[in-house]
Formats: structure tokens, sequence, C-alpha cells
């Protein structure tokens, strides 16, 4: 695998930081770090179209070949960083590795077939994991990972641990129970989100309603509302007189 891994030429940088990452991509150019094993970190420059073709064909092991050194260093890409809007790669990072080395990566799921499931009405498969990560050797990296979903019936769903890996050490560093493919019917995945918007919602509170209300000024029924006397009792105690002796 290593004398089919693309050969990339790169170029030292003597000045790093925004600004001169800024004017290597004016020119065509796609800032890049290589780091590991126990070596120094180089600030290097690639050819950014030839770079990201091969990565968007999802290359993953590259040989770099840095301007004045004798040998080309075999390397895993390990991380790119996109612009602000999320669209265009302006920097990748890759880290040396042995041809023996165990490493782990993320390998993308092909789905295979057409699922029988499919045949019911209002059903559609769903997708959610397209990747899983993978322990293996170097040399073992896989391009894709195939899945077969004909058998795959409604209500019924394949996971990571379902998956049978195309070499016999490779290990799944994936949750085994993360859901790669499924079948719904379409109708109770609306019906779902209608519960979830009701409770988010919550419940509308009751009106309480009294056998007797007070009146506009919140008064109880037969008190003075402002400006006004109270109304006298129809009965009034009568004074108590002092006996005479």
């Amino acid at each position: 695998m290593h004398e089919k891994s693309p050969i990339l030429k790169a170029t030292k940088r003597d000045r790093v930081g925004t600004r001169y990452s800024t004017r290597i991509r004016e020119r065509g150019g796609l800032p890049a770090v290589v780091y590991g094993r126990a070596s120094q970190p180089e600030s290097v420059a690639l050819d950014a179209k030839e770079t990201l073709t091969h990565i968007h064909k999802g290359e993953k092991v590259f040989r770099i070949q840095v301007e004045g050194a004798k040998e080309a260093q075999t390397v895993l890409l390990k991380a790119v960083q996109f612009d602000h809007l999320g669209t265009n790669v302006v920097h990748a990072d890759f880290a040396r590795v042995s041809l023996t080395d165990r490493v782990s990566v993320r390998v993308p799921i092909h789905l295979l077939g057409e699922a029988k499931g499919l045949k019911t009405a209002g059903a559609i498969l769903m997708h959610p994991t397209n990747e899983i990560e993978i322990e293996c050797v170097v040399t073992d990296i896989p391009d894709y990972i195939e899945v077969g979903v004909g058998d795959l019936d409604v209500d019924h769903q394949i996971t990571a641990g379902d998956v049978k890996l195309p070499g016999a050490s490779m290990k799944l560093k994936t949750d085994k129970h993360a859901i790669l493919a499924q079948i719904v019917i379409q109708q109770e995945i609306v019906e779902a989100k209608a519960e979830e918007g009701a409770v988010e919602a919550g419940p509308a509170e009751p009106e309480v309603i009294t056998a007797k209300k007070k009146d506009e000024e919140g008064a109880a029924p037969g008190a003075a509302k402002p400006g006004e006397k109270a109304p006298a009792d129809k009965k009034a105690a009568p004074a108590k007189e002092d006996k005479k002796k």
C-alpha cells in the first residue's frame, strides 16, 4: 500500500503565522505541519490543488517529499482545518508513521443493496452514521467498508457492532451500538416530532372559575369602592347606658 500512496512535494516554511499562511494560499499552496515519531515538527507548504484532490478522494496515507530531504516520509492525514465558512480547507496536519504502526482512522461506510423494508408504504432508509472508527496497521487502512442492507426490514437496524471488518487484525473503535442504517415509517417521524413539540410547549393552564368573583377593584362583595363611604349596618347595636344607683 505504501508504494501506491500519493507522493506530495513540499517546501519548508521558514515563517509561520496567519499573514504568511495567507500568502501561501494566494500562491496556490496549502500550509501544513508534519509531526511525530520523536522528530521536530516541520512546517511545510504543499500544492493545494494536488493535495486536496487526493484528500477529497479519501486518501489517508501519503509520502511527503520535502525539498532537500533524501527520503520521503510516510505520513497519515490527521486533521484538516476549514475557513470560517466551513467550505475551503486552509491547513492540514500529518503524522509520521511506520508501515507497521497500528493507527486509529475513520473509514466511510458504503451501503449496498436495496432494503426489503423500503417496499412498505411510507418506509424510508435512515443513515445517521456514514463512517466508523477502526484500529489497524497503516498498510491495511481500507478506503471504505461495504455494508449490505438487502435484508433490512421496517423497525430493524444495523449497528456498528454488526459490521464485519475486512481485516482479521482490525478492531472497532466506534460504539458498537451506533446506528448505521435503519428502516422507519415516515408517518412515525412526523408524529414523533409533533409529540416533541407538544412536550416543549407544555400543557395549557386551566382557567380557575370561582363561585363568586370579586368586583372590579378586587374588593370583597359589599365593601366600599374608592371614594364611597362604607354602608351603615342595617341594625346598629344599641349603646349601653350607665345604670343609676
